[in-house]
């Protein structure tokens, strides 16, 4: 069973809909105590840090989230907005994230980008798998996934950066700590490499 977090920040219903065609069990919530027995965990995410934050907050759902993840050490995968959510910071916002993983989360440097380069960055985006990895699992090394996002991550380890992409640069599109992962790019919109990587997501201990 994979539980997906619920805190009205979230394209709940195409990853459940994923899910379900991969015949994985998924239940969408977002009262804690349900959470509290969950034994694996989706954190969604789209719009802006600081409101998927103070949603967190509000939904009293950040205690648990943490004994979970860092406690009880079960396995997250972050999405989009909810990959984000994992690092210190970012540039959007005042609040802290999580802190999960050391990294921050900028905005698109509009410099180091091509002259017809836009943000933000929407588009299907060839991903390079940095590492082995179970969540990586038989993707083939073309590996295309959807994007949509004017920020990215920027990792202080390097070890922790499992997917790369370029839109102008070289931005880290997916990581992994541990129990904790997470990915820029929306799996439940990239079509066959998406539903290997939920699927590898699902198989995982």
């Amino acid at each position: 069973m994979i539980t997906i977090i619920n805190y009205g920040a979230g394209n709940l219903a195409s990853i459940q809909n994923m899910l379900r065609f991969l015949n994985v069990d998924c239940e969408i919530t977002g009262d804690p105590q349900t959470i509290s027995r969950a034994k694996k965990l989706i954190l969604p995410g789209v719009g802006a840090f600081d409101h998927g934050m103070q949603r967190l907050r509000e939904l009293n759902l950040i205690e648990v989230l943490n004994q979970k993840v860092l406690g009880e050490k079960i396995p997250i995968l972050g999405i989009c907005l909810g990959v984000q959510l994992f690092t210190k910071r970012s540039d959007e916002g005042t609040l802290p994230g999580l802190g999960w993983i050391d990294a921050e989360t900028v905005h698109f440097n509009q410099s180091s980008l091509a002259e017809n380069d836009r943000v933000p960055h929407m588009g299907w985006r060839d991903v390079e798998i940095n590492h082995a990895s179970k969540l990586a699992k038989e993707l083939p090394p073309n590996s295309r996934f959807y994007f949509v996002h004017s920020y990215h991550l920027r990792c202080n380890s390097p070890e922790d950066v499992l997917f790369s992409a370029r839109y102008g640069y070289s931005f880290p599109s997916g990581v992994e700590k541990e129990n904790i992962y997470g990915v820029q790019f929306h799996p439940e919109k990239s079509h066959r490499f998406g539903k290997k990587l939920l699927s590898n997501y699902a198989a995982l201990n």
